[in-house]
């Protein structure tokens, strides 16, 4: 039997049975979709991960104080730890070849005012370097100068999210506002950046002058962190062990452990795309156990066929049809049966990511590869799992089908 022919029986024998073969296919389908789905936002989450590191800023290493271990994928630091001064921050940039810039930093969250309005914010201090190494643009008015920090003046740059609390949305340039009890000048408004890898919102906060923060406000002597742009990022590793043993021999550490916690974006890059990997192929995995469950549904209905449709086999193999050609007939409409359920779920998986983008606001990568390899397995489910029904069919006795009733 030409093969055309035998492809246009299976297509008639199929919708002569439209429920049971269209749930079948819907099986497959699903399958299909959700690997699709499950790929193309564990690779969204990849990006946006990846675009949060990249946008804390350029060939960077981060020395916090104390010691900070990843918790769920976010930063947290055992103990308040005094050890970290700005004098660290001016010894790495005179002894470290590779470091380009240092910017030191310390916050703490403080109650803001402006006239009958207050709330509860970070109030971060930094030097004029911060904006430079960690991309901080201005969308109104200005940053503040190294004079400003070096004199502690009363300057304050607001992010959007404050503008809209504190100031219902009206342009803050100028006005006078009070970070516990002390007046500041609102010289500028951060551009909006969204939240961090840590889950800490951007644009919840307020930048001051370092050694205003330090001297006036918080009255402290150490900072929390400090944050070093290298040259490039071949110096990443070589910069972080020049920083390691110059912080251990200011500290006097000499046995002791490290008082500090070094953070290079090289290795967080990388472990977060291993994490990011992992996840990808970890709900793969998952969405393709639905694929496995169309192909027992594709198993269950050839089955289901081979037993209604004895007869029909004895007498074809009567008439001179070769097991070759049983075998094949009930491959090929497992074939179809697959094949259309990765074409309709290729379909379904596609418009769900758009879906799911559109309306969750999810960050999500159409992938293509995902789909290709959705539709091989599909056909490879078909063919898998169509095998032992063909071969029944095909090893059934013309005289023993045709006595079936």
């Amino acid at each position: 039997m030409k093969l055309t022919k035998t492809i246009t029986l299976s297509f008639k024998i199929l919708t002569a049975h439209r429920l049971r073969t269209s749930l079948c296919i819907s099986s497959m389908a699903v399958g299909v979709a959700a690997v699709i789905v499950m790929v193309s936002m564990g690779r969204g989450a990849q990006k946006r991960i990846m675009d949060m590191i990249h946008n804390m800023g350029t060939n960077l290493i981060v020395v916090n104080a104390g010691h900070v271990t990843l918790v769920g994928g976010r930063e947290k630091q055992s103990a308040i730890v005094t050890t970290l001064r700005t004098g660290d921050a001016d010894a790495i940039m005179d002894h470290c070849a590779s470091v380009e810039e240092v910017a030191p930093e310390t916050s703490r969250k403080m109650n803001v005012r402006w006239e009958s309005e207050n709330l509860m914010t970070n109030i971060i201090g930094v030097t004029p370097a911060a904006f430079r190494i960690r991309n901080i643009e201005i969308e109104m008015g200005r940053n503040f100068d190294s004079v400003e920090n070096d004199t502690a003046g009363r300057a304050a740059i607001v992010g959007s999210v404050i503008v809209e609390k504190l100031f219902n949305g009206e342009d803050p340039v100028g006005h006078q506002i009070r970070i516990g009890l002390a007046p500041f000048e609102v010289v500028g408004v951060m551009k909006a950046r969204g939240v961090d890898a840590n889950g800490v919102d951007r644009d919840d906060r307020i930048l001051i002058p370092l050694n205003t923060a330090i001297r006036r406000l918080m009255r402290i002597t150490y900072v929390q962190k400090i944050h070093i742009q290298v040259a490039s990022s071949r110096q990443l590793q070589r910069a972080e062990a020049e920083i390691r043993q110059l912080l251990r021999e200011r500290h006097r550490l000499r046995d002791k452990p490290d008082d500090f916690t070094i953070q290079n974006q090289a290795t967080l890059i990388q472990t977060e795309r291993e994490s990011a990997r992992t996840l990808t192929l970890l709900v793969g995995s998952v969405a393709a156990l639905s694929l496995l469950v169309g192909g027992i549904g594709i198993l269950a209905v050839m089955l289901t066929a081979c037993r209604e449709r004895r007869k029909e086999i004895g007498l074809r193999r009567a008439v001179g049809a070769r097991r070759r050609d049983i075998r094949t007939q009930f491959l090929l409409e497992s074939l179809i049966i697959a094949g259309l359920g990765g074409l309709f779920g290729a379909a379904l998986g596609v418009f769900s990511t758009f879906l799911a983008s559109a309306l969750g606001g999810w960050t999500v990568i159409e992938s293509w590869d995902a789909i290709g390899v959705g539709l091989m397995l599909s056909t490879v489910v078909g063919l898998v799992f169509g095998i032992f029904p063909a071969s029944k069919a095909s090893a059934l006795e013309p005289i023993e089908a045709l006595r079936a009733e």
